[in-house]
């Protein structure tokens, strides 16, 4: 019999493994995919205009080829979709190797070409990762990849800065290339999906649960990236600080966020988010002191947003797609992500004109706004789970004070 992760209700060893291996090279490739694109463009030195056109095009690239994607998917096995995504990554992760020389429309076409290759496969990555795990213990699963991928990125940050582009280029194709081993790893649990019906983008965008938490999560990253150019003028150089500190933070929360997902429900930890951030954002905007704001953006907001993440990026959109592929569900619930980049870009520059009192208090406000469609929502996690965890958790209890007396009894 195949050992099992998590215990009975888990998964395979094995299939774990293969999960993991996947997410987590997708996710840390991302990363260096930014840092990549990021090294070539100081490089060349380009206007700002310039900046925004290859970022936007980058991220539309990235959202343009996720639906495409969750499309292709039901054509194609799904394991030989994802290895031959991981290929197609492979490939355009060299072709910057291959330059002596860039520029502007070199960079371009290499910036649409990664964002292409990232998100074609990846509803199917995660599609796969909902599948594979039960809904009980998919937040704690979800958290550890999350926690394994933000530190990976940041080994990534470091080993960059040590080398120059050249080396750099080519730890980011081996890197890519490290998810084939999966290829030789044959699951022991064959996720059969075709047995699930294939929704529409129509259909999922009819379904009440989903927009509840889609409109909760946009507001939440539209008021995120509203904030960053904000605290990245207001607080100066204490900024490079919670750049290193707060991924950290956020990384340790997604665990522990991912962990209490599976005990006390979805629903309430997104709220716990929601609110904390919330009343963050009114101090910071009622004080504006400087230590007092670099303290909350350091921990508060940065726990919270490691919270929220987990759960709207990998478990969410698996939960509420339970009796259908997940493909089209993950495709559309990862837009606002990257969406928002793009508006970003655009407002970057204006939104840093806004008074910065003024500027927390309107994301504390749309903050506790976003709350409201959550109010609405229904919990994902099935209640008999919450409820048999409590059970456990009682009996467990009985037993430690049972055997407490029995010892006390047998030493009297």
């Amino acid at each position: 019999m195949p050992r099992r992760f998590l215990g009975e209700s888990g998964i395979v060893q094995k299939d774990i493994f293969i999960v993991f291996t996947l997410l987590v090279n997708a996710v840390a490739w991302y990363f260096m995919t930014l840092m990549i694109i990021d090294s070539i463009l100081s490089i060349l030195n380009v206007s700002h205009a310039q900046n925004i056109i290859i970022w936007a095009a980058y991220h539309v690239a990235i959202i343009g080829s996720g639906i495409v994607g969750s499309i292709l998917s039901k054509e194609i096995d799904r394991l030989q979709f994802i290895y031959l995504w991981i290929i197609l990554g492979v490939v355009t992760s060299s072709l910057p190797a291959l330059l002596s020389d860039f520029t502007v429309l070199h960079v371009l076409i290499i910036g649409i070409l990664l964002g292409a290759s990232l998100g074609l496969g990846m509803p199917s990555c995660l599609a796969y990762f909902a599948d594979c795990t039960h809904v009980e213990n998919r937040g704690l699963t979800s958290g550890i990849i999350l926690l394994i991928t933000n530190l990976s990125a940041a080994f990534f940050v470091i080993l960059f800065g040590m080398f120059n582009l050249t080396v750099n280029l080519i730890i980011f194709v081996v890197w890519r290339a490290s998810a084939l081993i999966t290829f030789f790893l044959k699951p022991e649990q064959r996720i059969v999906s075709e047995r699930k019906k294939n929704p529409s983008f129509t259909s999922i965008l009819h379904d009440k649960s989903f927009v509840l938490y889609f409109i909760a999560w946009l507001m939440f990253c539209l008021i995120d990236r509203f904030e960053t150019p904000i605290q990245k003028n207001f607080l100066g150089d204490s900024y490079n600080l919670i750049l290193i500190v707060g991924p950290l933070l956020g990384s340790l929360s997604a665990f522990v966020g991912g962990l209490l997902a599976d005990r006390i429900g979805r629903k309430r930890i997104v709220l716990y988010g929601f609110v904390s951030m919330g009343i963050a954002y009114a101090l910071i905007g009622i004080t504006a002191a400087p230590v007092v704001s670099w303290f909350l953006s350091l921990s508060v907001l940065s726990i919270s947003a490691g919270i929220v993440w987990v759960i709207f990026i990998f478990i969410l959109w698996g939960d509420l797609s339970k009796f259908v592929t997940s493909e089209k569900y993950y495709a559309i619930g990862i837009i606002p992500f990257f969406f928002t980049n793009i508006v970003q870009l655009f407002s970057a520059e204006y939104v840093t004109e806004i008074p910065v009192t003024s500027a927390f208090s309107l994301a504390a406000f749309f903050l506790f706004l976003a709350v409201l469609p959550l109010l609405y929502a229904p919990e994902t996690l099935p209640q008999k789970k919450i409820e048999l965890r409590r059970l456990r958790k009682y009996v467990d209890d009985v037993k430690k004070v049972r055997e407490k007396y029995e010892e006390k009894g047998v030493k009297g």
